[in-house]
């Protein structure tokens, strides 16, 4: 029984707050004081950069899923580095033609970390539907009188 207790308590350290975000056609999982490898960003080193792009955002308390993205989030991020990936191996071969061709292929990426997650606002859904209630309402009158 002690094992389980344990191992709830460092997974509950671990998942007081993170993000899932859109970035380089990918998403990713991103947690604070952690760096990630992304494609390369058009940015010097020591910048700070600022995902929008967030799909969903887990706080002690709360998740907040966005329809597709949530407004008012924001990650910052700050280029560490530019490097490049492994070497892979593109090899084609068409088989009974003696046509062989072998390539090889380096990704570029950026290594960022990340130094803050937040929401911005507090709680849009409830000032949201209100006003999808008077935008509904408007226009039901407008066309009575034309």
């Amino acid at each position: 029984m002690t094992n389980s207790k344990k191992s709830s308590d460092n997974s509950s350290k671990s998942n007081e707050l993170y993000a899932i975000a859109e970035t380089s056609g990918q998403q990713f999982w991103f947690e604070v004081n952690r760096y990630y490898d992304i494609d390369r960003l058009n940015a010097k080193e020591k910048e700070k950069i600022t995902l929008e792009k967030v799909l969903l955002l887990k706080d002690k308390d709360s998740i907040t899923v966005g329809k597709p993205y949530i407004k008012d989030a924001k990650i910052e991020l700050e280029v560490v580095s530019h490097k490049r990936d492994k070497k892979i191996i593109v090899y084609k071969m068409r088989p009974k033609k003696k046509t062989r061709r072998k390539m090889g292929h380096r990704q570029e990426l950026t290594r960022v970390m990340v130094k803050s997650i937040s929401m911005g606002k507090g709680t849009p859904k409830s000032s949201s539907k209100k006003e999808t209630v008077k935008k509904e309402a408007k226009p039901k009158s407008e066309k009575s009188t034309n």
